[in-house]
């Protein structure tokens, strides 16, 4: 039996997000599953590093999966280069030890999120980005984003109306770049929770806006109140770049 580890780069904005649905075949996994049982002609089931949401997009996302099938990589490849749709790719596959996990040995995780910064909406960036028109003040944001840095209970910037599991996640960097009309936004931590950047990132407009103060921040991690960060900015603007393992 072999266990193989797999990136897969998608386009998000058709499917219903990364975890099968019994009522849908629109999802990622759902898609890669159906290719991979026929391929190997045995029921094959994939474990994702985590889920993204529906309309979310991936150029990093890491799966595994075990099969017995006398197949070489370079030829497993190609088959689901061929018979998966064309928005969703699988850029490698590795042969990994049989422990392998791609959720549970996953140790951190990097996300982008882009912006389309301009009065006028861009016909281009549209399914890959958010069109926010405000006027921002980056120089304010920056600072909010060093007040997220570090150790923190994140519950209230997440979807999480409760959970038994931790809320406290570390967040090693968050970082702005423009290019013209466009900001990218990169977040790298050892996880995030639902929903977690989509709402940073309309805490983080707002507070660039002058909507909310800097303060924000401190009053949300001292009451874990959803309603008093900012907006879930919408899915197609964000990116799961990339998957760390040690």
């Amino acid at each position: 039996m072999k266990n193989i580890k797999m990136t897969i780069e998608y386009d998000g904005g058709r499917y219903l997000g990364w975890q099968r649905l019994g009522d849908s075949d629109k999802t990622i996994q759902g898609k890669i599953e159906n290719i991979l049982t026929k391929m190997t002609s045995s029921e094959i089931e994939i474990v994702g590093s985590g889920r993204t949401d529906a309309g979310t997009h991936a150029k990093g996302q890491v799966a595994n999966f075990k099969t017995s099938i006398d197949m070489d990589l370079p030829t497993m490849q190609e088959y689901l280069i061929r018979y998966l749709p064309q928005d969703i790719i699988v850029k490698e596959l590795e042969e990994v030890p049989e422990r392998f996990h791609a959720r549970y040995h996953a140790v951190g995780k990097k996300y982008s999120y882009y912006v389309w910064n301009n009065v006028v909406p861009s016909a281009f960036e549209r399914n890959y980005s958010f069109h926010y028109s405000e006027q921002l003040d980056l120089d304010k944001m920056n600072k909010a984003c060093e007040k997220l840095i570090g150790r923190h209970d994140f519950i209230g910037f997440s979807a999480l109306k409760k959970s038994k599991k931790s809320t406290i996640r570390t967040i090693d960097e968050i970082s702005i770049q423009r290019a013209d009309n466009l900001l990218h936004f990169t977040f790298i931590g050892e996880g995030f929770l639902y929903k977690m950047v989509r709402i940073l990132m309309g805490t983080l407009l707002e507070i660039g806006s002058g909507i909310t103060d800097l303060e924000v921040i401190d009053t949300i991690f001292e009451s874990g109140i959803r309603s008093e960060a900012g907006m879930t900015v919408p899915a197609q603007g964000l990116f799961l770049d990339e998957v760390y393992y040690n």
